[in-house]
C-alpha cells in the first residue's frame, strides 16, 4: 500500500490517525512484504495479525496461508478490512482490543503465528496477552518503538533491564531483525521502530513456578535502587539464598541474570525441586473385574502394562468452563499433553473419592473436604488410557488455584464448545485418559 492509497483508505473510513491510540500506519509496500516473509508463511498456517489498520501487512499474506485472523481495535478500520477482504474466505476480521482478545479458540488451529505493527500505546499489553504462557503462538514478528524492543532484549546491569525483559526472555528467544525509520509511516512518529522475531525457547529453563516468578520480579524491580533482599519474602534466610543463586547479599534487582531470577524463584518454591513422580510409589494391581491381586511400583506398573486404578476430576466454574491441565514435561507418561483438571493413580488401599480429593489438593491447591464431588462413571482399562480403571468425578469451583510447577505446566479454563472443536481438530493434543473421560461426560 502506497502513501496515496493509504490516505484514500483513511479518508474513506473517516479515520484521523490518533496519537492517543498510537496509530502510525505503515505505507512502504516493500517493507510490509519483507516483514510478512519473516513469519515464514506456509499454506497450512494460521496467522493472527493485531492492529492491521488498512491491511498493509495482511494483503501480502492473503492466499498464502490457510487462515488469517485480523484483530483491529478501531471499528471503522475493522469494517474497512471486512469490505477489502470480503471475497477472501481465509480472512476473519475481529473488531476487538488486542490486549483482551480471547486466544482460547486458537488452540484448535494448532501452532499459531503472530504478526503485528503494534500501537505504541498498548504494545506491552498486547504482547503479554498473546505471548504469556500458556499460548498457542509459536512464532511472532512484532514491530514496536525501538525503546520497547530494547527493553525486551536488555542485558543485566543496564537501565533498560527490568520486568518486561525477564517476562519475555523467560519464555521467548527474541532478536531484532530490522530498524524502520519514521519515513515509512503516516503520520511520521518521532522515533525509529524495530522489527523483532520471537520464537518459543528451545533451551528450556529449569522447572519453576511462573506465577511466583512474576511476583518476585515485580517485587524486586518495584524499587530498583534498593537491595533485592528487602523485597523478598521472609520465609527463607537471605544469605543462604544469595549463596545458592550466586549473587552478593547486597545485590539489586538489575544485577541478577534471568538464570539467577529463576533459581531465586525455585528457592522460594517448595515444589520446583521435587520430582514429578516417584518410581517407587506403590499401586494396587487389579484383575479384569477391578479386584486387587497385589501391589507393584509405578515403574513396574507402567513398564509391564499392569491393570491399576486412577481417578480423573473435571472442575467446572460458574460459566460452565472446564479447567484443563497441561502436564509437566517432566512427566514419564504423555508429557506436555492437555488433560483433566486433576488426575492421578490411587495409592495402595485408597478409594476413588479419597484419591480425587487428594489430587485436587496436590495439583490445584483446592481444599476439597467439603466440596461436593459428583461421580460420572467408570472407564475400563485400555491401551489408550494406560490400562487404568478410571473413575470420573465432576465438581464446581471458581476460587483460587495453586499448581505445583513440577507436575503442572499450565492450566486453562476452556468453554465447552471450544473444547469440542479443539478435540475434534487436534485430538493428539490431549491425553488418552482425558479423551475417554470427555467422551463419557459429553455423551
Amino acid at each position: 500500500m502506497t502513501l496515496p492509497e493509504l490516505k484514500v483508505a483513511l479518508a474513506k473510513t473517516g479515520v484521523i490517525p490518533s496519537r492517543k491510540l498510537g496509530q502510525n500506519f505503515l505505507h512502504d509496500a516493500n517493507v510490509a512484504r519483507w516483514i510478512g516473509e519473516q513469519l515464514d508463511p506456509q499454506p497450512e498456517d494460521c496467522i493472527v495479525e493485531v492492529g492491521p489498520g488498512t491491511g498493509a501487512l495482511s494483503e501480502h499474506l492473503v492466499g498464502k496461508v490457510r487462515k488469517l485472523v485480523l484483530v483491529e481495535y478501531d471499528q471503522r478500520l475493522a469494517e474497512y478490512l471486512r469490505e477489502k477482504f470480503a471475497h477472501e474466505p481465509s480472512v476473519t476480521v475481529h473488531s476487538e482490543d488486542g490486549a483482551r482478545f480471547d486466544l482460547r479458540p486458537l488452540w484448535a488451529e494448532g501452532k499459531v503465528k503472530l504478526l503485528g505493527n503494534l500501537p505504541y500505546s498498548a504494545g506491552g499489553a498486547i504482547l503479554r496477552n498473546f505471548l504469556k504462557e500458556p499460548t498457542p503462538v509459536e512464532r511472532a514478528v512484532i514491530m514496536l518503538q525501538k525503546e520497547v524492543i530494547d527493553r525486551i532484549l536488555a542485558k543485566p546491569r543496564t537501565k533498560a533491564y527490568g520486568v518486561l525483559t525477564l517476562r519475555m526472555q523467560s519464555e521467548w528467544d527474541s532478536a531484532p531483525i530490522k530498524t524502520i525509520g519514521p519515513e515509512c509511516f503516516h503520520p511520521r512518529p518521532l522515533i525509529d521502530s524495530t522489527v523483532m522475531l520471537c520464537r518459543q525457547r528451545v533451551d528450556p529453563l529449569p522447572v519453576y513456578d511462573k506465577r511466583l516468578f512474576d511476583e518476585l520480579i515485580r517485587r524486586g524491580f518495584a524499587q530498583r535502587r534498593k537491595m533485592v533482599r528487602k523485597a523478598m519474602p521472609e520465609n527463607r534466610d537471605w544469605p543462604e539464598v544469595a549463596a545458592q543463586i550466586g549473587c552478593s547479599e547486597t545485590a539489586r534487582a538489575e544485577e541478577l541474570s534471568l538464570a539467577q531470577w529463576v533459581e531465586l524463584t525455585r528457592c522460594y518454591d517448595e515444589f520446583s525441586s521435587c520430582p514429578a513422580q516417584r518410581e517407587d510409589e506403590l499401586f494396587d494391581v487389579v484383575d479384569e473385574e477391578n479386584q486387587v491381586t497385589g501391589q507393584a511400583t509405578r515403574g513396574e506398573v507402567h513398564a509391564q502394562g499392569l491393570r491399576h486404578r486412577a481417578v480423573h476430576v473435571f472442575v467446572v466454574n460458574g460459566k460452565s468452563e472446564i479447567l484443563l491441565q497441561q502436564r509437566s514435561h517432566l512427566k514419564d507418561v504423555q508429557p506436555g499433553k492437555w488433560g483433566s483438571s486433576a488426575a492421578g493413580h490411587l495409592d495402595t488401599g485408597e478409594d476413588y473419592e479419597e484419591a480425587a480429593r487428594r489430587e485436587l489438593g496436590e495439583e490445584l491447591g483446592i481444599e476439597s473436604d467439603d466440596l461436593p464431588l459428583k461421580p460420572v462413571g467408570q472407564i475400563a482399562p485400555t491401551e489408550e488410557n494406560g490400562w487404568e480403571f478410571i473413575e470420573l468425578f465432576v465438581t464446581v469451583y471458581s476460587g483460587a488455584l495453586r499448581t505445583p510447577a513440577n507436575e503442572v505446566s499450565a492450566v486453562e479454563w476452556m468453554p465447552q464448545d471450544e473444547l469440542r472443536t479443539w478435540l475434534a481438530q487436534r485430538p493428539e493434543d490431549f491425553t488418552g485418559g482425558f479423551r475417554e473421560c470427555w467422551a463419557l461426560l459429553d455423551q
